[in-house]
């Protein structure tokens, strides 16, 4: 997710956030001491010629490989990415630090030119694989225990068979890749250089979002209004970023005869289409009694005829609207973290005091907040812009769910350790649902009560509600973009096609907030990731249920879930559980976690 450039709130020292106390910052010297490291040079001369030499031994040949020659080949493809890795990771963290540096961004944007030149020769790997008969590949995996290990990375290569392309032309996509990173890289440097002005205070984006949830409600209105004005006065510039960046999909996916624009997603996922349907069609079913009932609670808590979109996220009115510091944050987390498990503390515990969070806004730094894995043999880096609100502390709660999975992940390797995006936000749902419950659990008073639950049902509603609407808005917009040129104006109906059958009656929407699609990285960076939000939440609250349920080792079945990695199905990962993905009863398994919070608040109005 991305952010800016002049003199912003900065969470050290202004806007009400002096008191957050000392907020850690990255240090990236674990992946190289700088830019200029004789290490980062050295990695990539042996990169250039490793990727040569790997094409020389292995092109043309790998069928006739027997299984130890195979395992070599993919244990030289594994530690080519590792490296790789390493050097992207470096440049690209580098650059969320200050996304609007000209010297970090031509700096990663060189190490992407670089890598993608010296791996040309290696697109064959995963063509050639692809040809190999499958009694002949079942045959080397029985021969040799070591490469069977790799059998889901093959089968998840291998899903790809069918829309395989020649090796010419799979070469020319690989190498015409830095053009589509050129358009994602002008979208993030526009959202990093917007500026907004709110009540006579400059503002960047991620501290104007952040005035959303102000108790003042005059403040949420006019960021809203000041959103709308910088949006539509930047439109046609994010118009014709998403126009190129569907169009160029529609080429690739209809050259590739994919049956939709959804496929390539549901593939690198390693999940069903039916499944993803089954739990959108759970979703919007599920409006009435989840969002649309929600809001007109808190509706009337606001004491509104009709909600606006600044009243979306506004904090209840008897909500404490103190600031929590770093300190309490962290005490907050890591005690939720350690009373599930001390070993889920002990893990989390470094990030705190190596420099593997970098927690402030800053001028220049990427908004929004994530976790990157990096590589196996170092380490996950996280990234907040923290602001002291308690959803900043969930947040916390949430990336550093992200960095635990990572670190007992790691052991996979580097090619078995990534998780399909539907199961990656698995522990960091769940270390959100954990810090939620601790909170809860020393609620004082009724009013307490409330504003936990009413802001974990805002999270929720948010994660799976909100994006399952983003995924609806991004189906009609690439099957739109296969009709012809869309307009800015076409892409604003589309977005507000989905916004009030989501959010229900209690809302109107003002002038301007038809743009607000503008600024969602993920319809950019990742076409259709969002539903991954939606499918991590269903499949976290049914595993809470187990949990709360008591379900015995429940524990150590989680720690074996998240060292597994990218190396299991999710038919397997969830089985011990008891649980199945598949089965539509599950995802309404999910929702109903959400509905009874409702009930529960409904409850407290009798």
């Amino acid at each position: 997710m991305l952010n800016l450039p002049f003199p912003v709130r900065d969470a050290n020292l202004q806007g009400g956030a002096d008191n957050l106390g000392d907020l850690p910052e990255w240090d990236l010297s674990d992946l190289y001491s700088s830019e200029d490291a004789p290490e980062l040079g050295r990695d990539l001369e042996w990169l250039e010629k490793e990727c040569a030499a790997f094409a020389f031994d292995y092109e043309g040949k790998l069928a006739d490989l027997d299984a130890s020659g195979l395992l070599d080949c993919v244990l030289r493809n594994e530690k080519i990415n590792s490296v790789a890795g390493r050097v992207m990771s470096f440049a690209g963290l580098r650059y969320y630090q200050l996304t609007t540096d000209a010297d970090r961004a031509k700096f990663l944007s060189d190490c992407q030119e670089k890598i993608t030149n010296f791996t040309t020769p290696l697109v064959f790997f995963t063509l050639e694989l692809n040809r190999i008969d499958d009694d002949a590949l079942k045959a080397r995996f029985a021969e040799n225990a070591d490469l069977a290990r790799y059998e889901p990375v093959f089968r998840r290569i291998r899903a790809m068979k069918p829309y395989q392309l020649s090796d010419e032309l799979e070469k020319f996509l690989h190498d015409l890749g830095v053009v589509g990173d050129a358009w994602e890289r002008l979208f993030d440097e526009t959202i990093a250089g917007l500026t907004f002005t709110v009540d006579g205070e400059e503002l960047n984006i991620e501290g104007t979002l952040n005035l959303l949830t102000e108790q003042d409600r005059s403040k949420r209105e006019a960021a809203s209004r000041e959103l709308a004005r910088v949006f539509a006065d930047n439109i046609k510039t994010f118009a014709r970023v998403h126009n190129t960046q569907a169009k160029e999909k529609e080429i690739i996916d209809r050259w590739r005869e994919m049956p939709s624009a959804q496929m390539g997603r549901h593939l690198s996922n390693d999940v069903e289409p039916e499944v993803v349907e089954a739990l959108r069609e759970a979703v919007v079913a599920a409006y009435p009694k989840l969002s649309h009932r929600y809001y007109e609670l808190k509706r009337k808590w606001l004491g509104l005829d009709k909600m606006q979109v600044w009243d979306r996220n506004a904090p209840l009115p008897m909500e404490d609207t103190r600031i929590v510091n770093w300190v309490e944050a962290e005490k907050t987390v890591m005690d939720a973290y350690n009373a599930f498990d001390p070993r889920m503390g002990e893990i989390a515990a470094p990030f705190f005091s190596k420099g593997w969070i970098d927690a402030g806004v800053k001028p220049g730094k990427a908004p929004g907040a994530f976790a990157h894995p990096t590589v196996t043999d170092v380490h996950p880096y996280v990234m907040l812009n923290y602001l002291g609100k308690p959803r900043d502390v969930m947040t916390l709660a949430h990336e550093l769910g992200h960095g635990v999975h990572q670190v007992l992940a790691a052991d996979q390797g580097e090619m078995l350790s990534s998780t399909p995006l539907t199961l990656a936000e698995t522990a960091s749902v769940f270390g959100e649902m954990l810090t939620f419950r601790a909170m809860l659990d020393k609620a004082e008073t009724p009013e307490q009560r409330k504003v936990l639950l009413a802001g974990k049902v805002e999270d929720m509603i948010n994660t799976v509600v909100r994006q399952i609407a983003f995924y609806d808005f991004e189906c009609k917009l690439h099957a739109a973009r296969r009709e012809g040129e869309l307009t800015p104006d076409d892409i604003n109906a589309l977005w507000m096609s989905v916004q009030a059958e989501s959010l229900g009656p209690a809302f109107e929407f003002m002038d301007g907030y038809e743009t607000f699609w503008a600024y969602i990285p993920h319809f950019v960076h990742s076409p259709f990731y969002v539903y991954a939000y939606a499918f991590g939440d269903g499949l976290v609250n049914a595993l809470y249920s187990v949990y709360a349920e008591g379900g015995e080792g429940f524990e150590d079945k989680y720690f074996d879930m998240l060292k597994a990695g990218g190396s299991k199905h999710h038919k397997d990962l969830l089985a011990p559980f008891g649980l199945d993905a598949s089965d539509p009863r599950f995802w309404d398994k999910g929702l109903s976690m959400i509905s009874g919070f409702i009930d529960e608040l409904e409850a407290m109005e009798a």
